[in-house]
């Protein structure tokens, strides 16, 4: 069973609710349909003017049975929603007026039905851009209790199946934070374990990469490796984390002893955490490419309810797998 099908066979078994903000985007309306046909949710709701989503429906020659359609901007809850966002956003000076049309942005209304628990996760991105759909997140949903950072994940599934889990990997942070401080690297690895578990089904083994293994090469890039890892052990010393360690020492076992010996991590890493975002998209990237693996992402991680970012250049299939990959981690 390959990692869509696990994560589709997962969001039939949870049946979680899915809110689509999206609703008048050709290819949002046309996965709506296929996730209720799939049964991978209890209830899909797509946000928009009524007329408006409906017409895109029929444009797109699906239907809207068995799919729930709402409009942000008549809604009977745009009142509670809005007083909750008041709250959320008073201290930034935002007044009672501006919640209540502020609100009506499909996306800040679809991120509240998941703070106030009327959907379980949300996917958007298919028409807005990736910091729309963030703010919206970090404003209303915002992240878990501990973690003042949120991040992405990748996939990656390869054939190598003597390497990482069985050939799958943790690839983090590959979207998110372009030049992450030590602080904030250790929470990037923190919740990339907590995805190796939900995605992979696996115990998770943190490698924090680096082109240094133990001290190989002295630098403040090096240095802010060594600290992110120092800072993880000390707040989760039930993690099998180590570093730095170069991408060899890392997944290759015989490397690892060389390089790293007496590391419980080396050459048995299945989560790798780049040191910043230029590392980890080129590194996602070349193993995609190259080794021809199958990358699925980026999935978010890191906000207290789940919610995904979509690419603007999305299939209507990759709408489905986002959802249930989303839908999964709801379960959680």
């Amino acid at each position: 069973m390959t990692f869509s099908e696990n994560m589709k066979a997962k969001a039939v078994q949870l049946q979680k609710a899915l809110v689509l903000p999206e609703g008048t985007e050709p290819r949002t309306v046309a996965a709506a349909r296929k996730i209720v046909d799939e049964k991978l949710a209890s209830r899909v709701t797509l946000l928009g003017a009524v007329e408006a989503v409906k017409k895109t429906a029929d444009a797109a020659g699906v239907t809207l049975d068995g799919i729930e359609v709402i409009d942000p901007s008549t809604s009977s809850l745009r009142k509670t929603y809005a007083a909750e966002y008041y709250s959320l956003r008073k201290h930034k000076g935002m007044t009672e007026e501006a919640a209540y049309e502020g609100i009506a942005d499909q996306l800040r209304y679809g991120a509240m039905m998941v703070r106030l628990g009327d959907a379980d996760a949300m996917v958007a991105g298919a028409e807005n851009t990736t910091g729309n759909v963030l703010l919206a997140s970090f404003h209303i949903i915002k992240t878990k209790p501990g973690i003042k950072s949120a991040s992405s994940c990748f996939v990656m599934a390869t054939d190598k199946t003597d390497l990482g889990a069985n050939g799958s990997f943790i690839f983090s942070d590959c979207a998110t934070i372009p030049e992450p401080t030590a602080e904030q690297l250790a929470e990037i690895a923190e919740e990339s374990a907590e995805s190796c578990r939900i995605y992979l089904g696996a115990e998770p083994v943190v490698a924090m990469l680096s082109y240094s293994t133990k001290g190989s090469a002295k630098g403040p890039l090096v240095d802010k490796v060594a600290t992110a890892v120092q800072l993880l052990q000390q707040k989760r010393p039930d993690l099998l984390v180590d570093g730095e360690l170069q991408l060899d020492a890392a997944i290759v076992e015989s490397v690892g002893k060389s390089k790293a010996p007496g590391s419980t991590v080396a050459g048995k890493a299945n989560v790798l955490v780049f040191p910043d975002l230029q590392a980890g998209n080129i590194g996602y990237k070349l193993v995609q490419r190259l080794a021809g693996a199958e990358a699925y992402g980026p999935i978010l991680q890191g906000f207290a309810k789940p919610v995904s970012d979509l690419s603007r250049g999305c299939s209507i299939e990759d709408i489905v797998v986002t959802s249930a990959i989303t839908l999964a981690q709801a379960g959680n």
